[in-house]
């Protein structure tokens, strides 16, 4: 089955509400990647005087999420540095989120400049399959992460388990509406595996245990950016705002521009609003009041497993072909805890300048 079939295939599920494993959850945005274990298919050792060139690639470098990967990516530059294995890791990626051909481009050109390995987080679960299958012909090996892909020619997957994520934010919403109430879902856009898990958990789980939550609206997508975001949010708070009393969004941006949306139509703290991914904004809107949770991912770790990863299969170590760095709801009540603020707050100033 297919990353895609495995995503929408959650939509039909609903009479199904028996608990997923881990691994069958994250086949909502992932891919199966049986047949390169036990050594099968792995790249050739590589002497461990040479400089490893490791490709970092994000879907975009304009969201805080990416800055946390590119601090996490040099995070395990400089491990691994220490601990006797020469890695550089080379940045690079498309300027906004749904620019597909731009990131093709940007794998073919590592590609062709013939570095050691690639770890992609591809914005397109079909788009980027052909570039990152060509690579693995021409002998560079590809650890994906963050976002699934829909090809067996993968070392590893590094990720967030998004449908679990769905299911934490149906859950905090059925305690925050008392189990009954109107709730919308703004989707991110399509071909994104990530957020379509997070989607399809979200539905699931309202369908599976919260009867009482009428969904109002699930069909609009904020698109990649936080402008296309808001526009997105105004059409459907214009529609249904005084009608709605609850409202997930699944991922930065795109909470983003909800959160603009309520702020400018004098909503914000009126709706109970949970987002995905965290930024500054986010947090002063739940001191606010006027956002009531949002679930919390671990780019910085995930992006430094991912590269981990792929050096150890260079080497010729066995590794995991699913990696799960964690999911966590962050809410009003526990926004303060160490656990919370360090996840928050990733040192990214001991890797990033602010350039970066």
């Amino acid at each position: 089955m297919t990353a895609t079939q495995a995503a929408s295939g959650h939509h039909h599920s609903t009479r199904a509400p028996r608990r997923r494993t881990l691994l069958g959850t994250l086949l909502a945005g992932v891919v199966a990647v049986g047949g390169l274990s036990c050594g099968e298919a792995q790249a050739p050792s590589k002497p461990a005087a040479k400089s490893l060139r490791i490709a970092v690639i994000p879907k975009g470098t304009t969201h805080d999420f990416w800055r946390a990967i590119h601090a996490g990516a040099l995070k395990a530059e400089r491990d691994l540095r220490a601990g006797g294995v020469e890695v550089e890791v080379l940045w690079k990626g498309p300027l906004r989120e749904d620019d597909r051909e731009q990131q093709v481009q940007v794998v073919e050109s590592f590609t062709s400049q013939k570095v050691d390995g690639i770890v992609l987080a591809p914005l397109d679960d079909k788009a980027l399959v052909r570039p990152v299958e060509e690579a693995a012909r021409l002998g560079i090996p590809t650890v994906i992460i963050d976002s699934g892909l829909e090809s067996e020619e993968i070392v590893s997957f590094v990720a967030t388990d998004n449908y679990k994520g769905g299911e934490l934010a149906a859950d905090e919403m059925g305690r925050l509406l008392d189990g009954k109430g109107r709730v919308l879902l703004l989707r991110y856009q399509e071909g994104s595996a990530s957020t379509t898990a997070r989607e399809a958990g979200f539905l699931d789980r309202l369908a599976e245990k919260w009867a009482g939550l009428v969904l109002v609206s699930s069909d609009q997508r904020a698109g990649a950016t936080r402008d296309t975001a808001k526009r997105a949010s105004e059409n459907l708070l214009n529609r249904f705002g005084r009608d709605v009393d609850g409202i997930f969004v699944v991922n930065e941006s795109a909470t983003s521009g909800m959160l603009l949306a309520l702020q400018d139509g004098g909503l914000a703290g009126k709706v109970k609003f949970l987002g995905f991914d965290s930024s500054p904004a986010f947090v002063e809107a739940i001191r606010a009041g006027q956002m009531h949770g949002f679930v919390l991912q671990n780019p910085f770790r995930m992006a430094a497993l991912g590269v981990e990863t792929l050096v150890d299969h260079i080497l010729g170590k066995p590794v995991p072909k699913l990696i799960d760095t964690g999911v966590h709801l962050v809410t009003p009540a526990n926004l303060d805890t160490p656990d919370v603020q360090q996840l928050i707050h990733p040192p990214l100033a001991e890797y990033l300048t602010t350039a970066e």
